[in-house]
C-alpha cells in the first residue's frame, strides 16, 4: 500500500514536469497539458483517484497550496508599476467584477437551467482570472508594460476578492436566503475584511522587520517564510472562515512594497515552489472530474463560454477603462485576455462538495462546468492573444537586444555595430562623460546610474532586451550585474568581459564562471587589451562569409590581427564568440570582428570589395 502511494505521488510529479517541459517546447500554457494529463490519469484510465489517495487531506493540501501561490503573486506587485493606472485596476476588481458576476450568473441560469442560488455562486467563482494562467500567457504574448501590469495586478488581486465573494454567496445560500441570511452575510463580509487586512499587514510588517534587521539567518529565510504563510493562512481561517486567501495576498503585497527588505531569494524560491504546486493541483483536480458530467452539461456549457469570452469580459473592460489613458488597441487586448485558473477550479471544487453534502441538486456539475470555462478560455486566448497583440501593435518586440554594462569607448563601439545590425542596445554607466558621449556622439540609448540599484529596477527600460554584455572595466560590477540579470535573461543570456586582473588571479581569487556567465571573446581577451587595440586604430568590421571565403579563410586571412566578436546568421540570430566555445559560422553568416590595421593598405582594399564593411 505504501509503495503504491509513493508511486502515485512520484507519478504526479513526473507528469507535472513533463507537461511543463512540453509546454515550454511548444510555447503554449502548461495548464492545457496539465488538465489533459489529469483527465487521462483520472477518469479515462482510473490510474489516479485523488480522493482515495489523499482522503481528508485533499482539500487542506489544495487550500495551503493556493495560499502559497497567491502569496507569491502578491510578492510581485509593486505600486510604482501601475502609477497612472491605479483607477483601471481598482475598477476591474470592483465594478468590473460585479459586471462579470451578474452576466455569468444570468447566463448560467438561462443557458444551463441552474437555479438562481447555484448560478450566482458559479458567477462569483468565475470573476477570478489568476496568476497561474495570466503570467505564463504574458510570457508568450509579451504585451506592452501597461497591459502586462494591469493584467498581473487584476489576476492576483481579484483571486482573494473573488474567493471572498464566493464565500459570501455560499453563506447566503446555506443560511436560508432570508433577512437573517443577509445580515449574516454582511457580518461575514466585514469580519473577513477586518481579519484579512489586519493579519496580512501585521504578518507582512513583522516578517519585513525581521528580514530587514537580519534577525534570521539566511538559510532559514525561505523555510521560515513558507511556514509563516501556512501559519497565517490557517489561523486566519480559524478566526474567520475563508479569510486566509485575502490575508496571505495582503501579506505578500505589503512585503513587496516595504523598503530595504531582501526578498529576491525568497521570491525565487516561491516561484519554483509555485510551479510545482500549480502543476500538481491541476492534475489532481482534473483527475476528480467524471467524463459523464461533461455530457450532462450539453450545449449550454459552450454557450456560457461564448458569453463569458465575448460579452462578460469586453463589458467589464469597457466600463472599467472609461476615462483612462489606454488606447483602444490596449483596451481591445485587455478585453480579450481573461483566462480562468487554479483558484476558480479549487474554489468550485470546495463549494460543490459542500453543496452536495447539503443536498443541492446539480451541484456536482459545477466542477466540470468550471473546467469547461478554464479549458475554453485558456485554449482560445493562448492560441490567439499573441497574434492579436501583434496586429494591434501593442506587443513588445522580440527580446533580441542587449543590455551593455559600461559605456566606455569599447562598449560604445560594440553598441554602434550591434545597432547597425538591427539590435536594440542600452548602455549603463555611472560615468556621466561616458553616458554623454554615448548619447550625443553615438546616438545610443543609455541609462545613467548603477545597473544593480533599486533605481534601475524602477527606471531601466528592458523592453526588447534579451541578453547582457558585461563590458565595464570593473569586473566586480560585471559579476554583480550577471547575478542580478540572470533571472531576467537566463543563464544563457549573460556574457562578461575579463579584466587583466582576472587573467592573472589564481582560481581561489576569481569570480566563478557560474556567477559571471560566458567569458566573452576568448580566455586571453581582456578589456585593457581591446581598449588598447582600438586606441591604436583597430576597427570593428563586419564580413560576409561565402563559399569561396569561409570562416577558415577568414581566420587565415587575418590571423592574429583579428579577434572575432560576434556571428550573425542569415536569419538574423546573433551569436557571441566565447571562451571555450565552438562557434563556427557557415557561408552566408556575417562575422563581426575587431581587426588591427594592416601593414599594406592594398590588402584591406581588396577585402572591402569582397563584401567587408567598416563597423566604426
Amino acid at each position: 500500500m505504501n509503495e503504491h502511494t509513493m508511486l502515485l505521488l512520484a507519478g504526479i510529479g513526473l507528469l507535472a514536469i513533463v507537461c511543463q517541459w512540453f509546454s515550454w517546447w511548444v510555447k503554449l500554457p502548461a495548464i492545457l497539458f496539465l488538465l489533459l494529463a489529469g483527465i487521462v490519469a483520472g477518469p479515462v484510465t482510473g490510474w489516479l483517484e485523488p480522493d482515495a489517495l489523499f482522503g481528508d487531506l485533499l482539500f487542506p493540501i489544495v487550500s495551503l497550496s493556493v495560499a502559497v501561490i497567491l502569496f507569491e503573486g502578491g510578492l510581485t506587485l509593486r505600486f510604482h508599476e501601475i502609477q497612472g493606472l491605479e483607477r483601471v485596476v481598482r475598477n476591474l476588481v470592483s465594478v468590473g467584477m460585479v459586471i462579470t458576476w451578474m452576466v455569468v450568473a444570468v447566463a448560467t441560469h438561462f443557458l444551463l437551467d441552474f437555479d438562481w442560488s447555484l448560478s450566482f455562486l458559479f458567477g462569483a467563482v468565475m470573476v477570478v482570472t489568476g496568476p497561474t494562467v495570466i503570467v505564463p500567457l504574458l510570457r508568450t504574448v509579451r504585451p506592452n508594460a501597461s497591459i502586462s501590469n494591469i493584467l498581473r495586478w487584476e489576476g492576483i488581486v481579484i483571486d482573494p476578492i473573488g474567493a471572498l465573494l464566493a464565500v459570501l454567496v455560499f453563506e447566503f445560500i446555506i443560511s436560508g436566503q432570508g433577512g437573517d441570511a443577509l445580515t449574516h452575510t454582511l457580518l461575514t463580509f466585514g469580519t473577513i475584511l477586518v481579519i484579512g487586512f489586519t493579519m496580512g499587514v501585521a504578518a507582512g510588517y513583522l516578517l519585513g522587520l525581521i528580514l530587514r534587521h537580519h534577525l534570521l539567518p539566511e538559510y532559514l529565510h525561505n523555510v521560515a517564510t513558507l511556514t509563516l504563510v501556512f501559519g497565517v493562512y490557517a489561523y486566519s481561517n480559524a478566526v474567520a472562515d475563508e479569510s486566509g486567501l485575502l490575508t496571505v495576498t495582503v501579506m505578500g503585497i505589503w512585503l513587496a512594497n516595504m523598503k530595504q527588505v531582501p526578498m529576491k531569494d525568497i521570491l525565487h524560491f516561491k516561484e519554483s515552489l509555485s510551479v510545482l504546486l500549480i502543476s500538481g493541483l491541476f492534475i489532481i483536480l482534473a483527475a476528480r472530474v467524471e467524463l459523464g458530467q461533461f455530457i450532462q452539461l450539453g450545449w449550454g456549457a459552450g454557450a456560457l463560454f461564448v458569453t463569458i469570452q465575448f460579452l462578460a469580459r469586453p463589458a467589464k473592460v469597457f466600463i472599467s477603462t472609461l476615462g483612462s489613458s489606454l488606447s483602444w488597441q490596449e483596451r481591445a487586448l485587455l478585453a480579450w485576455i481573461g483566462p480562468r485558473g487554479i483558484v476558480a477550479a479549487a474554489v468550485t471544487a470546495l463549494f460543490a462538495l459542500r453543496l452536495q453534502q447539503q443536498g443541492y441538486e446539480r451541484a456536482e456539475l459545477l466542477v466540470p462546468l468550471a473546467f469547461t470555462i478554464i479549458i475554453g478560455t485558456v485554449v482560445l486566448q493562448s492560441a490567439t492573444a499573441g497574434i492579436l497583440a501583434r496586429l494591434l501593435g501593442v506587443a513588445e518586440p522580440e527580446p533580441k537586444g542587449f543590455l551593455i554594462i559600461g559605456a566606455n569607448s569599447f562598449a560604445r563601439a560594440i553598441g554602434r555595430v550591434l545597432r547597425r545590425h538591427g539590435f536594440r542596445v542600452v548602455l549603463t554607466d555611472t560615468n556621466w562623460k561616458h553616458i554623454k558621449d554615448a548619447r550625443v556622439k553615438d546616438g545610443l540609448d543609455t541609462f545613467y546610474g548603477n545597473p544593480v540599484s533599486d533605481y534601475a529596477d524602477r527606471h531601466l527600460n528592458l523592453v526588447g532586451i534579451g541578453r547582457m554584455l558585461g563590458l565595464s572595466r570593473q569586473s566586480d560590477l560585471n559579476a554583480l550585474a550577471s547575478l542580478k540579470y540572470r533571472t531576467e535573461f537566463g543563464r544563457k543570456g549573460i556574457y562578461t568581459l575579463q579584466s587583466s586582473a582576472d587573467v592573472n588571479k589564481p582560481e581561489k581569487l576569481t569570480v566563478s564562471d557560474e556567477h559571471r556567465g560566458y567569458v566573452l571573446f576568448g580566455e586571453d581577451v581582456t578589456y585593457s587589451k581591446l581598449a588598447s587595440l582600438i586606441s591604436k586604430g583597430a576597427e570593428i568590421r563586419s564580413t560576409l562569409l561565402t563559399e569561396e571565403f569561409d570562416f577558415d579563410a577568414y581566420r587565415e586571412r587575418y590571423g592574429s590581427r583579428v579577434i572575432p566578436l560576434f556571428a550573425l546568421s542569415p536569419k538574423g540570430k546573433l551569436e557571441c564568440f566565447v571562451a571555450g566555445g565552438k562557434l563556427t559560422p557557415q557561408p552566408g553568416w556575417t562575422v563581426i570582428g575587431l581587426i588591427q590595421p594592416a601593414e599594406e593598405d592594398g590588402a584591406d582594399s581588396a577585402r572591402q570589395k569582397s563584401g567587408e564593411g567598416s563597423g566604426r
